[in-house]
């Protein structure tokens, strides 16, 4: 049996507020060719479908597209809910589902029930495990603790109770969890329960084949113990990430081996440092000039317009940064504001900030707006009007 092994798609989810459906659906699109020519069987996906519990409706329709063309595939589906899905939405009429070759399984209550299918070889178990929100579990399935790894624990007892009745069958586990060995990125969504999120490897200990979600980077935790990662890259931290999906081989013995199948990239992500002007005359940056674009920049004083300069040569720059920390905000000591002139003082402010003098548009800007907040007529009449009426120490006292 041949199971393409993907999770975490994300339907609905946008970059830096960049929009990514049509991008996800290219990914969409390979997957399918993937079915075709790699003669897939299965397609597990580990959860995450969505990126919200109420997703866009466009991502409902790409969802459901893509099922629909799963469905008439040669290949079988398995899909399980993540932690950003809605259970209840996902799952709804997954039952009629079933009949098409596509089994969605978001019920916790059956995760020792699989969805068994059949090659030359015969039988393979495939349990799908939803997203066990140890919060919702610790009273009905009695925890022994309030954390992730004793969801999966009591999972995972429910799965080889199971197995144990199926002497010989080969299996195939979903999850979707933070498992140990794996770096996350700065993408997922914390799970963590009372500061206990990470799950040992050992909890799926004697499966043929673990297929894991929620991390967005591809991790091989073990040689049967796999995150797949996300399709495409959600945030910055994942512009080195390698994307794509398992390719995952049973034969009549169980697990024989897996090779990585690299998925289409439409907008590379890239992490760009140095100062503006080498940033934008460097001929080695070409090839970053399409990608979504984080830039630091290195100058000592902050250039003036530097995101509009950057987005002339790299028009998907999405986040600026400066390497230079900004002066902490805070009252001046009176020695450096005595006797000196409101102009003087936001003058000195704004070359603080910025690292550098303004120059002389700017200074005439600054000052002109210093001067119409400094000038306020209605507050000198009132003034002036409380001096004409008291003495001297009502005077003072009134102005104090």
């Amino acid at each position: 049996m041949r199971i393409l092994h993907t999770s975490d798609w994300h339907l609905g989810r946008s970059f830096h507020r960049e929009g990514m459906l049509a991008h996800q659906a290219t990914y969409l699109d390979h997957l399918l060719e993937v079915v075709e020519s790699e003669r897939v069987d299965l397609v597990v996906v580990s959860g995450d479908i969505y990126d919200r519990a109420l997703p866009p409706v466009d991502a409902v329709l790409l969802a459901d597209d893509a099922l629909v063309r799963l469905a008439a595939s040669r290949a079988s589906v398995v899909l399980t809910s993540g932690n950003h899905d809605s259970a209840r939405r996902l799952g709804f009429s997954s039952r009629l589902i079933d009949a098409a070759g596509v089994h969605i399984r978001t019920d916790a209550s059956g995760v020792g029930t699989p969805v068994v299918l059949h090659d030359e070889h015969g039988a393979v178990a495939v349990y799908g495990l939803p997203y066990l929100d140890p919060a919702a579990l610790v009273e009905p399935w009695s925890l022994s603790a309030r954390s992730h790894e004793a969801a999966l624990t009591t999972a995972m007892g429910r799965v080889r109770a199971d197995l144990a009745k199926r002497p010989g069958m080969r299996s195939v586990v979903m999850a979707h969890a933070f498992v140990a060995g794996a770096q996350p990125s700065d993408s997922e969504r914390d799970i963590s329960v009372g500061g206990v999120s990470m799950v040992p490897t050992s909890v799926f200990d004697g499966i043929d084949y673990t297929a894991l979600g929620h991390l967005h980077g591809r991790h091989t935790l073990t040689e049967r113990v796999r995150y797949s990662g996300s399709p495409l890259a959600y945030s910055f931290s994942e512009a080195d990430h390698l994307k794509g999906s398992w390719l995952v081989e049973l034969d009549a013995d169980g697990f024989t081996g897996t090779h990585f199948l690299e998925a289409p990239v439409p907008r590379a992500v890239a992490r760009l440092s140095g100062d503006l002007e080498t940033l934008l005359s460097d001929p080695g940056l070409r090839h970053h000039e399409q990608s979504f674009v984080e830039v630091t920049l290195t100058d000592t004083a902050r250039p003036s317009r530097a995101m509009d300069r950057l987005r002339q040569r790299f028009p998907h720059t999405l986040v600026l940064r400066f390497a230079a920390s900004a002066p902490r905000l805070g009252s001046l000591p009176a020695s450096q504001t005595h006797a000196r002139s409101d102009r003087d003082i936001a003058l000195d402010f704004m070359t603080d900030m910025r690292g550098g003098q303004p120059d002389e548009s700017e200074t005439t800007l600054l000052w002109s707006a210093v001067d119409a907040c400094c000038d306020d007529s209605d507050v000198d009449t009132l003034l002036s009007d409380r001096d004409d009426a008291g003495t001297d120490d009502e005077q003072s006292e009134e102005v104090d």
